[in-house]
């Protein structure tokens, strides 16, 4: 197994801390700095974000550590594309951002941590394979919100948390709340491709996919994260908002974003 370099600039001395592969490092020269990490997310420790303080760069670190492949396959140019690609979906799933908000809207992700007034528990009762612990809610949570028992209790057991007894530590731990979503990032869930896959060019879309005009791009991440809601639906403003994000990161990255950036022609999985 090689080293995390190409995110991170490293030399490493690899040691398999868990399935996920998580390794020690000491970083030099990275794409993703520390200074770039507060560029990008300007407002994220604003006194008015409830998140402030939450999603530092050392936890996103520590916690890209554990999937090696992360930012790590392709070309640069494929690379610092899926990195600005995961920043800009987790970005809108946090966004304390509005229309006018100074420096832009697209300057404001990572400003909560957990959904603020959840419609429900998300609990679906009819899952018998991840059940719902009682009084307990998998309302959205930590950078890509994660949501509902069925993706509380694999990600806990794929990380080493008990996501259906304690789905609270998504949002309480912060190195957990980052593995939480780059686990949801690199997990293929059948019939969905996982969004790595998409983003580096490994995806193949079956007859059903074809037929589904679910094309490789950007807009079938978004479809992957929230397709059931956001696609098959002309110049929606959730889909905008993530198209900005990721317009704005890849201009960062200086990359283009690649092509099918929006999901409305797509049907959802």
């Amino acid at each position: 197994m090689s080293c995390l370099g190409v995110l991170f600039g490293c030399s490493l001395m690899m040691s398999l801390l868990s399935g996920w592969g998580c390794a020690s490092s000491s970083a030099s020269s990275p794409l993703l700095t520390r200074h770039l990490f507060d560029s990008i997310f300007l407002h994220k420790d604003d006194p008015a974000c409830p998140a402030k303080d939450f999603y530092t760069y050392d936890s996103f670190v520590q916690a890209s550590r554990c999937f090696p492949r992360f930012g790590r396959t392709g070309s640069l140019t494929t690379r610092k594309r899926e990195i600005a690609a995961f920043l800009a979906q987790v970005s809108h799933e946090t966004t304390g951002g509005w229309a006018t908000a100074p420096d832009g809207p697209y300057a404001w992700g990572l400003c909560f941590k957990e959904e603020i007034t959840p419609q429900s528990d998300y609990c679906d009762s009819t899952n018998s394979q991840w059940p719902c612990s009682p009084a307990k809610s998998y309302h959205g949570r930590g950078p890509i919100q994660l949501s509902w028992n069925y993706n509380y209790g694999p990600a806990g057991r794929a990380l080493g948390f008990d996501g259906l007894h304690n789905p609270e530590i998504v949002s309480n731990n912060s190195i957990i709340s980052w593995k939480t979503a780059l686990w949801f990032w690199m997990t293929e869930q059948n019939p969905k491709p996982s969004c790595h896959n998409v983003m580096v060019g490994q995806y193949l879309p079956t007859n059903q996919d074809l037929a589904a005009n679910r094309t490789p791009g950007f807009g079938l991440v978004t479809n992957i994260i929230n397709g059931g809601l956001e696609c098959g639906i002309p110049n929606d403003g959730r889909v905008n908002d993530r198209i900005g994000y990721f317009q704005r990161y890849a201009n960062i990255f200086n990359v283009d974003t690649g092509p099918n950036l929006d999901c409305q022609y797509q049907k959802s999985f």
